[in-house]
């Protein structure tokens, strides 16, 4: 049997670091990483035969977690008609249809092939259509690894420390302006489009407090700027109709992913018809892509959108409030303080020595993720059978394929592994 170590050794030599995204990487929380061999449900198998309660589930791609059976006959089906084509196909019609039909301000999608590439597209549409070139950004938000938004990003930005990325110039941010999250920004006639994850999930869990997201769609109406919704990770996972819905706020632009793509590489971007007019080949705005709409990616994603309705959402949030209440109390009672914020079927966790409130903001996040008390966190869950991602700034996704025996279990192991972190770092 092969190990971890040694297919990481054999990574290290064919990829740099080994991994083929710095998220995944043990740089903050040390160690080899896993390799996964297997996933099912709520479970993944590494290539040592180890078997984990999966809170990553692709970062919240796997809404029905892992292998779906449905999803596979699905996927099934549609590899033996052909993987790719370079022509429109019912597919991404289809799940373009799904999609609209959910979400009240979204008449038309463009389908692309990953969260990054429809961010970048929503922001040049929103450029096109205003002919502005200024985009506000929030200290602590993830929008892909474009250049002009790579500035002041949260997930693997800052898991790693990095206040941006080498290899951008000045002139690439030059038109970026970062302000603090939960603090609505004063906008001029310069500024093209407000760009926000409405619950910002790559600081960890931070929720937009009291009418923040309100306020935004005001201040852009004001100065006729156009409000962006990046919902790679709140579409289709936090409500049945996504953020809209979840806060009442309409915005101009949104960009989906993940969920969309039941486990398959995908993105989307769309808004209004008249927004979208601008986009090629009947505006002047240009974009393109070979694999856009891929036949399975769209397969997988229907089938999965197909199977949810509002109730299950419901369900999935309350589980996920009892389930954040009994992890704060577990990892309290055995020495350390948590906060463990919930909205809807999100949550994060941050841990403390002392008591604590909420965070707000990406500076008030960044002090509990740094604190040192994740690492240790981290290694004793995955000790006991529980996988959550392997760094402070990302959240815990909890599929519907995740039972109460699982919830329970991770509990259980989350008194265990706040007692191991709290000794760590006082010894």
């Amino acid at each position: 049997m092969s190990t971890n170590q040694e297919w990481f050794d054999r990574a290290l030599r064919v990829i740099p670091g080994g991994v083929d995204s710095p998220v995944r990487s043990f740089r903050s929380v040390g160690g080899t990483p896993y390799t996964v061999a297997s996933g099912e449900g709520a479970y993944v198998t590494d290539v040592e035969g180890r078997r984990y309660i999966d809170f990553v589930q692709s970062y919240g791609a796997s809404l029905l977690g892992h292998a779906h059976p449905a999803v596979v006959e699905r996927l099934r089906d549609a590899a033996a008609r052909g993987t790719t084509f370079g022509a429109p196909t019912p597919g991404e019609v289809l799940l373009a249809e799904m999609m609209t039909s959910r979400v009240a301000g979204l008449e038309q999608v463009r389908l692309v092939s990953s969260g990054t590439e429809a961010v970048m597209s929503a922001v040049r549409v929103a450029r096109g259509v205003t002919g502005r070139d200024k985009i506000l950004k929030f200290d602590g938000c993830y929008h892909g690894h474009s250049d002009a938004l790579l500035v002041a990003g949260g997930s693997g930005v800052a898991q790693l420390g990095l206040p941006g990325s080498a290899g951008v110039t000045s002139g690439a941010v030059a038109d970026t302006i970062v302000a603090p999250y939960n603090a609505v920004p004063v906008l001029d006639e310069s500024v093209a489009a407000v760009l926000v994850e409405p619950v910002a999930a790559n600081m960890n869990l931070v929720a937009p407090h009291q009418d923040f997201l309100g306020q935004l769609r005001r201040e852009c109406d004001r100065v006729g700027a156009l409000l962006i919704f990046d919902e790679v990770i709140t579409g289709f996972r936090l409500d049945y109709a996504g953020a809209e819905a979840f806060f009442g706020v309409r915005p101009d632009l949104y960009c989906f992913g993940k969920v969309i793509g039941g486990g398959l590489p995908v993105g989307a971007f769309g808004g209004s018809r008249e927004v979208l007019r601008a986009l090629a080949p009947a505006g002047p705005v240009y974009q393109a892509g070979t694999l856009s709409g891929n036949p399975l990616a769209t397969a997988a994603g229907a089938e999965v959108l197909s199977r949810v309705t509002p109730a299950d959402y419901a369900q999935l949030s309350a589980r996920v409030a009892d389930f954040a209440a009994r992890l704060e109390d577990a990892v309290r009672a055995a020495g350390l303080f948590a906060r463990v914020p919930v909205r809807g079927p999100l949550l994060g966790l941050y841990l403390g020595r002392d008591a604590f409130d909420e965070p707000t903001n990406f500076d008030e996040a960044r002090r509990l993720c740094d604190n040192g008390l994740y690492r240790p966190f981290f290694h004793a869950m995955l000790d006991q059978g529980v996988a959550l991602a392997p760094g402070a700034y990302e959240i815990l996704f909890v599929s519907l394929a995740h039972s109460e025996e699982d919830l329970s279990r991770t509990v259980e192991a989350a008194a265990v592994a706040a007692r191991r972190a709290a000794h760590a770092v006082t010894s």
